[in-house]
């Protein structure tokens, strides 16, 4: 309750040494901030409410980097052995997206008051899914949340790259095609029509490929609203549906799969994602029931995601994990023959990790890859779109010597 009703205040006083120090607290009323510092060993001097920011509220929006970040940082602290409310404390003051401390310090107020910390993130499910959440209680619950705090912050970040990876991979052929568009409509609209009123006054045939580039030029001067209102909403359009249609969404996954090259990446960030979360689970001492389900949500692929589900049901009813992955036809030997050793060692987390490594360095590469690959491809598309043009738009005056 207190964190939905609280206020932020600005406090300047001196510690028990005497020093000077300032700062923002969290309290439901003034009086409250004041006790609350006198607890903390500080005289308070000054304590006014913060004032609102003239424009907007003056916070970013609060990003999975920002959870990264903040996971990682409480891992740190806590290993170093400071109090948890302690370290929300540091850590908060360390922010400077005003949105992200709002969360910490709501946070806080939530665990100073006797909350249990899974419980205080499970209240904000937008920033901290079911997985975090779980991890977290089972850390709580067996007295090693500062082992597991470290260990979400590694399952995190190894998450935040490789998403970081597949978007780069995925941003750089549509940036391609986006920029090759835009460039063309601008020759298109304002270059080709100067020439075009040159070549009026030429008393002889133009060329048919200049004959077909003016063409293309007067029907987008005509049509370039209409071409650009059909552009945007096939893409709003394709975004409405996969949000809204499952089934189509699941048929995108799976078309995506067998793209040349993107494909591949997409596949084998699927195996690291599916490695790494199991193994972060399974060591957590998750019930191999449970991780499955949560493995099933990180998937990021509509196919895995429904084969992960028939590996959870084959589970349930008494399948190992190597023969119900094996089932699926769908993951790599490497995988099944790692599961299979970490079954019969003991040691399924440890196995996992390594997969998880594995897939994650080869996405890297091919990611680092494409990217090179993708350059000359740039300049070889832009070269053909310009330069085609050009001829087109200079041909004439080239066999302007036959006219005269």
């Amino acid at each position: 309750m207190a964190a939905s009703t609280s206020q932020v205040f600005v406090w300047s006083g001196s510690d028990k040494k005497g020093r000077q120090t300032k700062g923002e607290i969290q309290a439901i009323s003034q009086s409250m901030a004041k006790a609350q510092l006198r607890s903390q060993g500080i005289n308070p001097k000054s304590v006014k409410k913060k004032s609102k920011p003239m424009f907007g509220a003056g916070g970013k929006k609060i990003t999975p980097s920002d959870i990264s970040i903040f996971t990682r940082q409480m891992a740190t602290m806590m290993k170093a052995g400071v109090p948890l409310v302690q370290s929300f404390d540091i850590v908060g003051e360390s922010l400077e997206n005003a949105t992200m401390k709002k969360l910490v310090n709501d946070i806080k107020s939530e665990v100073a008051s006797g909350t249990g910390l899974a419980i205080s993130l499970g209240k904000y499910p937008k920033y901290f899914d079911e997985l975090f959440v779980s991890l977290i209680d089972s850390g709580e619950q067996s007295g090693t949340l500062e082992t597991m705090l470290d260990r979400v912050a590694t399952y995190k970040e190894k998450s935040e790259a490789l998403k970081s990876k597949i978007k780069s991979a995925l941003t750089y052929p549509i940036a391609v095609v986006v920029v090759s568009l835009i460039v063309t409509g601008i020759l298109l609209v304002k270059v080709v029509p100067q020439f075009a009123e040159t070549f009026s006054s030429f008393g002889a045939d133009l060329p048919a490929f200049t004959l077909f580039v003016l063409n293309i030029s007067n029907a987008a001067q005509e049509w370039w609203y209409i071409i650009l209102m059909v552009v945007m909403g096939i893409v709003y359009g394709f975004r409405e549906a996969r949000s809204r249609s499952k089934a189509f969404s699941d048929a995108v996954d799976k078309y995506i799969l067998s793209v040349p090259v993107v494909g591949d990446i997409i596949y084998n960030s699927v195996i690291a994602r599916f490695a790494r979360t199991l193994a972060t689970t399974f060591a957590a001492g998750v019930p191999l029931i449970d991780a499955l389900e949560s493995v099933r949500g990180a998937a990021g692929n509509a196919v895995y995601a429904k084969a992960i589900g028939q590996v959870k049901d084959d589970v349930t009813t008494g399948l190992g994990l190597y023969d119900s992955i094996k089932s699926t036809g769908i993951f790599p030997i490497m995988l099944l023959q790692m599961v299979s050793i970490g079954e019969e060692s003991g040691a399924l987390d440890e196995m996992l990790e390594k997969v998880a490594i594995h897939y994650e360095n080869i996405v890297d590469e091919a990611v680092d890859s494409l990217s090179s690959l993708m350059e000359p491809i740039i300049m070889s598309v832009l070269g053909v779109l310009v330069g085609g043009l050009m001829i087109a738009m200079y041909l004439p005056i080239f066999m302007l010597g036959s006219v005269v």
